[in-house]
């Protein structure tokens, strides 16, 4: 089995130097290694020529962002298996083989992601990805290990192998075929959000995603775009709705858009009441891009397999999280 870790880059000569090294050495033997440059305007390509020479270097055209930035890569790189980690990673010794094991027995497998802990704090886990992705009802993204802002320290608690909804683009696993099968990611989402809307499709097609809590990754996160800027919150919203309006089922479709606006409402509200007006701003903009972009994904939406699965896990997180006070994925009904 090929197995090609694509690092997509963006003006991080500082993050390659750091954790290119440890990729080196815990992936030979097991892996090709790539970076993707995204159009930097630092010398990155050139810093990892001359010092990583056994590093495969794609240079992108454009800064297509996340979802573009990996669709124009991933068109020239043979592999059986795509590892698409961030810059901002640092693997750990055999974090390949489990993955691989997973793979190779279990052919309905077709996309993973290891155990993501924080690097600024080992003992717990990263908001992005940690013990494996879900999302509720209304389309809100959570985690095992992460739910919202509450992040649980690790404990051995996910040291499982098991099904999950959606695997982190920090570090995603996903078998070629499917990824082209599927046209990869969502060129308009630009970034956030679109691994959850790649797994969505991938579930739709009757598929497996797994979360290996065997295999363990510490990630930086924030290195590109940290939680306390708008235009993450801007992306995020905004990507939600563009998910939701293409995959969720068509007997729960008006339902979850119209509750979404209301709770998307409280959200903007939450924000003034922090005095963080340039997050409910972000929030409003992301709603009116979306009324823009209706047509658009109408249009993809007749080209997904919008099945009736049961995709929440569930019902409603803010209920559970923000009413119940409840912190732990173990504690949600």
């Amino acid at each position: 089995m090929k197995i090609a870790v694509v690092i997509l880059n963006w003006n991080g000569k500082k993050l390659l130097e750091q954790f290119l090294p440890a990729m080196l050495k815990y992936s030979k033997g097991d892996a090709d290694i790539y970076v993707a440059d995204n159009n930097s305007p630092d010398d990155s390509v050139a810093f990892v020529q001359q010092l990583f020479p056994t590093v495969k270097i794609i240079q992108n055209s454009e800064n297509g962002g996340y979802a573009k930035g990996y669709n124009d890569a991933l068109k020239h790189i043979d592999a059986d298996i795509y590892a698409l980690v961030n810059s901002d990673i640092e693997v750990t010794e055999n974090w390949l083989k489990p993955i691989i094991a997973e793979f190779e027995s279990s052919k309905d497998t077709v996309a993973i992601q290891p155990k993501i802990l924080d690097f600024k704090d080992k003992s717990k886990f990263e908001y992005a990805g940690a013990g494996g992705g879900f999302i509720d009802f209304y389309g809100y993204p959570y985690c095992r290990g992460r739910l919202f802002s509450d992040v649980e320290e690790d404990k051995g608690q996910y040291d499982d192998n098991m099904g999950i909804f959606w695997a982190s683009g920090a570090c995603f696993f996903i078998r070629k075929e499917i990824y082209h099968q599927l046209n990869g990611f969502d060129e308009d989402f630009f970034a956030h959000y679109e691994e959850i809307d790649l797994c969505w499709r991938i579930k739709n097609e009757g598929y497996t995603i797994k979360y290996i809590g065997t295999s363990t990754v510490y990630h930086v996160g924030g290195a590109t775009l940290n939680q306390a800027n708008p235009k993450k919150t801007y992306l995020n919203f905004r990507n939600s709705l563009l998910s939701i309006l293409k995959n969720v089922p068509n007997k729960y479709l008006i339902v979850v858009l119209l509750s979404r606006f209301i709770l998307d409402g409280f959200a903007g509200v939450k924000f003034l009441t922090e005095l963080r007006p340039g997050h409910t701003w972000a929030i409003v903009r992301a709603h009116f891009n979306f009324y823009w972009n209706i047509p658009k994904f109408l249009k993809k939406r007749r080209k997904t397999n919008t099945k009736s699965i049961n995709y929440y896990q569930s019902k409603s997180i803010v209920w559970q999280h923000f009413v119940l006070k409840r912190k732990t994925f173990d504690e949600i009904d």
